[in-house]
């Protein structure tokens, strides 16, 4: 009896309980209207975006070096030529190999590397090599602006077709062996004068080839450009790696004895020198620095950049939102930008694609770039290089950035937005955001600005909660 009694207890408890629940979807303490929270999306239009040159960049010791001739139908022509940096054998003090030499044919060999920009079906490529004029010194740092003077004597060149992802067959020389053919990576191999080689070191005297510094001063360097006149079609540019060599084929007879071998002056560092002609287009934007425009461009090789300004951050927000009685928060920050991948006025596929990854920045102060709070790997808000955005996403055709923190500190006055930007940035790091002016991409893009016409001008999403005091 005693179970049975504690057993009616307890239902008669539990009917009690649930009889009392008159809303079952409502949980928890009740909230009192004046003070509830919500979010809100306000999608800010009102941006304001210009188009502005980027700044300049050191070139020398780069990882990918550009040679470019490319004639884009909206941003103009690039041009980049290579000054290079040309080593005794081993960099070091070099002997001469004992008997008589004579050589049957010498190679300026570049190898390629990702980040080929432009036609590589219908256009022809000529590249050009000259003798410098003056010293490639390594312990200088030189700036993409830097104009190479050039001997007028042609040392070699090469037609082609740009294949940057195709392995070529070559000679392996073997000192005493018959020579193989083996597969090497993508490169190019263009023909050098042999004289250049007789004259510059198999006559060298032996003090030039005591020291590499003494030989670097007397053969100056060398001089790559694509020749304008005989490249044809919209042409492109083509990324070299380091690592790159003057392949010199000997027969070597030596007390009656032949052989083969390959000398090998290494190209220790390239410099590259870019030039941008601007279409009218572009020259009427970049002269545009008070109106918004209806598209932006962003452009590698130390190309273009955009400003981008929230004023309806502080004139809609926090004039009209943040009053004395209440406080704002911002849940997310979110900035999309959407390229424009067909020609104005038609249907037909831009040829040339998006840039693979941008970046956005600010300036401080001091007007030197810094990364803003999302980007910053100090600021605990910071979500990290995933988080913060900056890929094109082919499927959507769209950029995002995550900028919550940043526009948190510009709304409550914490920071002043002195410029923030929009920029090229190359894909080569994966673990951090870059800010620095690059050229290591070649890629560009042409985005939709302010247009009000279009649905897919940029945005700055904002979702934000207002908590009342």
């Amino acid at each position: 009896m005693k179970f049975f009694r504690l057993d009616l207890l307890t239902l008669l408890i539990s009917l009690f309980i649930l009889n009392s629940c008159k809303n079952q979807d409502t949980v928890g303490l009740g909230v009192d209207s004046s003070s509830q929270i919500n979010g809100t999306l306000v999608d800010t239009t009102t941006l304001i975006v210009n188009t502005v040159k980027d700044d300049s960049v050191i070139t020398s010791g780069a990882t990918k070096n550009p040679l470019a001739f490319f004639t884009d139908p909206v941003l103009g022509v690039t041009e980049s030529n290579l000054a290079a940096s040309l080593s005794l054998p081993g960099a070091t003090a070099y002997a001469l190999p004992s008997g008589t030499i004579s050589i049957d044919s010498t190679r300026l060999v570049l190898n390629y590397i990702d980040g080929f920009y432009g036609d590589s079906v219908a256009s022809t490529y000529k590249l050009n090599v000259y003798q410098l004029a003056e010293t490639f010194n390594e312990s200088i740092s030189y700036y993409n602006t830097k104009i190479w003077n050039s001997s007028s004597n042609l040392l070699g060149s090469v037609t082609f077709k740009a294949r940057p992802h195709d392995s070529v067959k070559i000679s392996n020389i073997i000192t005493g062996k018959p020579d193989t053919l083996i597969k090497v990576p993508p490169q190019l191999r263009i023909p050098i004068n042999n004289n250049f080689i007789i004259s510059n070191l198999f006559n060298a005297s032996n003090a030039t080839l005591s020291s590499n510094k003494v030989f670097q001063n007397a053969v100056k360097g060398l001089y790559l450009t694509l020749d304008k006149n005989q490249t044809t079609g919209a042409g492109g540019t083509l990324m070299f790696s380091t690592g790159d060599t003057l392949a010199v084929y000997c027969r070597i007879v030596n007390n009656g004895v032949i052989d083969t071998t390959m000398i090998k002056l290494p190209i220790t560092k390239l410099a590259a020198s870019i030039t941008h002609t601007y279409t009218t287009t572009i020259n009427a934007e970049l002269a545009n620095t008070t109106t918004s425009s209806n598209s932006f461009y962003l452009q590698g090789l130390a190309g273009l950049r955009t400003r981008i300004k929230f004023p309806s951050l502080l004139t809609n927000i926090r004039n009209n939102l943040l009053k004395k009685d209440s406080d704002i928060v911002l849940n997310r920050a979110e900035l999309v930008i959407v390229p424009i991948i067909k020609k104005p006025g038609s249907n037909i596929q831009d040829p040339y694609r998006p840039i693979p990854k941008i970046s956005m920045y600010k300036l401080d102060i001091a007007h030197q770039r810094t990364t803003i709070e999302d980007a910053s790997p100090g600021d605990p808000r910071s979500g990290g290089v995933g988080v913060f955005g900056g890929f094109y996403n082919p499927a959507r055709n769209e950029y995002h950035f995550i900028i919550t923190a940043y526009m948190q500190d510009l709304l409550l006055k914490r920071t002043v937005d002195y410029g923030t930007y929009l920029a090229p940035i190359d894909t080569l790091n994966k673990t951090a955001v870059d800010i620095t002016v690059t050229s290591q991409i070649a890629a560009r893009t042409v985005a939709v600005g302010t247009d009000k016409n279009s649905s897919y001008k940029i945005k700055l999403n904002i979702i934000y909660t207002k908590i009342a005091k």
